[in-house]
């Protein structure tokens, strides 16, 4: 695995078994894939209605809903090329884990939200990356190769806002307790292919 470098606030990189279950399932990589990128989608626009106020959050979270949607739209016409039906999927425990760590009173909720969101697409910048690199389709490869600028923005731009509207100890510290746990999570191969597995 060439890509090995430690990608920003992940503590621990990708293992390779992830990588060959992902390649030994593209199909249905692809149709989680879509899930993935309609609720990062729903993510933003949650974090807009619950925050009406925050200006800089406002702005950024906008443009990052409306970048999710268009990559929905162009992982949905790759399934449909591909004659994948549009279908529900199990999610791994992956999502769920990280959003009950979000504490619910403010201003903690506001922080937690946005590191969970900046670990969540800072490890889908790592695994596109990585099937962009290692996807035996050429015209697939290049897809994923194309969609990774844009994920390490959205991890920064989360990062950021967390800087923005909280001390920097606080943002490290929580941003420490929150990485370790996603790592935690990822620690044992989800026996079904997921992004997030």
């Amino acid at each position: 695995m060439s890509i090995n470098n430690k990608i920003k606030l992940l503590c621990q990189p990708t293992h390779d078994s992830w990588l060959q279950q992902a390649l030994n399932n593209l199909d249905i990589i692809l149709l989680d894939h879509s899930h993935c990128e309609r609720k990062a989608a729903g993510v933003a626009v949650n974090l807009l209605f619950r925050y009406p106020s925050h200006e800089q959050l406002i702005y950024q979270l906008t443009a990052i809903a409306r970048e999710e949607l268009e990559h929905f739209e162009q992982v949905n016409q790759w399934l449909q090329k591909k004659g994948i039906p549009l279908a529900p999927l199990k999610p791994s425990p992956y999502g769920a884990t990280l959003k009950d760590a979000i504490r619910r009173h403010e201003p903690d909720r506001l922080l937690d939200s946005l590191l969970v969101s900046a670990l969540i697409e800072a490890r889908s910048h790592e695994r596109l990356g990585l099937i962009g690199e290692f996807c035996p389709e050429p015209e697939l490869a290049k897809f994923y190769r194309g969609l990774m600028a844009s994920e390490a923005r959205h991890y920064g731009i989360y990062w950021v806002l967390a800087t923005q509207y909280f001390d920097r100890v606080t943002v490290d510290e929580r941003l420490a307790e929150l990485a370790e746990l996603e790592s935690n999570i990822l620690a044992n191969l989800y026996p079904e292919p997921r992004i997030h597995s």
